[in-house]
């Protein structure tokens, strides 16, 4: 409601000025200081709390900035944010991530670095799994109440990921990079050997030849990407379309060898020449195990993307399998004169293979939702998302972050 209200306190002020609002000038001037329009902060900061029975209650924050590393003309944004957070429960997460740009786009550094003690709730492999469950409510895509279903997995893990391109010319871009992941000290909380009471992972881990207590996947990549976005953070138009060969083999450390094939398609439609903001929006993403094996854990799941995004509705890792295709579209309006309240309605499916690589496509898992968004910082098109979203099962929650889901 105060935020509704600070929007029309400012509507007049930015239809006379043909200007925008940001949460960041709202409160510089309610504090009295002066803003630098030429120089506004970069930086915002998004809190982070939640609660979930296995996890207990969560307290942390995403922070995110954006800069030009060369004339904005020429250059696009490059952009960091650095997550922590941890529950009364014992979980831990710190992460940083990065998407670099050199002045003229002559090279784009991207990586993410991550130290995590994590609990994910699993309901097994492929699309069939866990459908007698009713998933509830969940909030930061953390649920609120597990069912008997669910099969908690505590484990430790450490990512190293870092991958660099070449501008080539014509929006294209070569590069190459390296991704390190180790799980270690994994504990199936419902596991009972003695008893005969296997979980899903434990089950394909042996069948696998994989130790269930910890494992190495590590690869190396292989990339081309065409890029014509015109923002990095809230893009009115153009598109990204990015293929990744990843090789996962035992000679680099990797406990199971794997190859997989990524693939990720971003286009933005912009549906007003008075005013671009009106955007539809599509984004696909795919990983394709081609021969190998996966370790549980590596196999590509719901919102085991990079800003762990992807499938609102659902919790992360509800649905996993060696192979995964995921599409969404959202289409994005203003609400407010002075761009403060803009406004999504989105759609995505997911697929995912079985425990053998096979029957992807076979099923869909939709949901849809929609949300509001609080212009944070003009400088970096910064958004405070909140969304709703609903999918199957009884799966539905609240879902924040900061900057457009994609």
């Amino acid at each position: 409601m105060l935020l509704f209200m600070l929007s029309f306190a400012y509507q007049t002020e930015a239809q006379t000025k043909k200007d925008t609002v940001d949460i960041n000038s709202i409160l510089s001037k309610l504090l009295g200081n002066k803003t630098d329009n030429k120089k506004p902060s970069s930086i915002s900061l998004l809190p982070a709390i939640g609660y979930n029975p296995s996890l207990g209650f969560i307290l942390g924050a995403n922070v995110t900035g954006g800069s030009y590393l060369g004339d904005y003309n020429t250059t696009s944004l490059s952009t960091a944010t650095a997550t922590a957070y941890f529950t009364t429960k014992g979980v831990l997460n710190f992460q940083l991530r990065h998407n670099i740009f050199t002045s003229n786009n002559e090279w784009n550094l991207q990586g993410n670095a991550q130290i995590t003690k994590m609990i994910v709730l699993d309901y097994g492999l492929g699309n069939n799994s866990g459908k007698t469950s009713r998933d509830g409510f969940s909030v930061m895509q953390f649920s609120t109440s597990n069912d008997t279903v669910v099969n908690p997995i505590k484990f430790n893990q450490i990512r190293l990921y870092e991958k660099a391109y070449k501008d080539i010319g014509n929006n294209f871009m070569v590069g190459a990079g390296i991704n390190i992941d180790y799980h270690f000290d994994i504990n199936d909380t419902k596991l009972q050997v003695d008893s005969q009471q296997y979980t899903p992972h434990y089950i394909y881990s042996k069948a696998s030849g994989i130790s269930p207590t910890h494992y190495f996947t590590n690869g190396l990549l292989l990339n081309i990407q065409y890029t014509t976005r015109e923002h990095q953070n809230r893009s009115y138009g153009g598109m990204l379309a990015d293929l990744t060969i990843r090789i996962n083999p035992k000679w680099l450390g990797s406990t199971v060898s794997s190859t997989q094939v990524m693939t990720e398609f971003r286009k933005y439609i912009s549906l007003s020449k008075k005013n671009p903001e009106y955007v539809l929006a599509f984004w696909h993403m795919g990983n394709f195990l081609l021969g190998g094996t996966l370790p549980y854990l590596d196999m590509p799941s719901t919102a085991s993307d990079t800003y762990n995004r992807s499938g609102r509705a659902y919790t992360i890792g509800r649905f996993r399998g060696p192979s995964f295709f995921y599409l969404e579209s959202e289409l994005r309006f203003p609400i407010t004169a002075n761009k403060l309240l803009s406004g999504v309605v989105f759609g995505n499916i997911e697929s995912v293979s079985d425990a053998s690589n096979k029957y992807l496509f076979k099923a869909f898992e939709p949901a849809a939702g929609g949300g509001i968004r609080l212009f944070f910082n003009r400088t970096t098109r910064t958004n405070i998302c909140i969304d709703y979203a609903m999918g199957l099962y009884g799966s539905k929650g609240l879902f924040f972050g900061l900057n457009e889901v994609f």
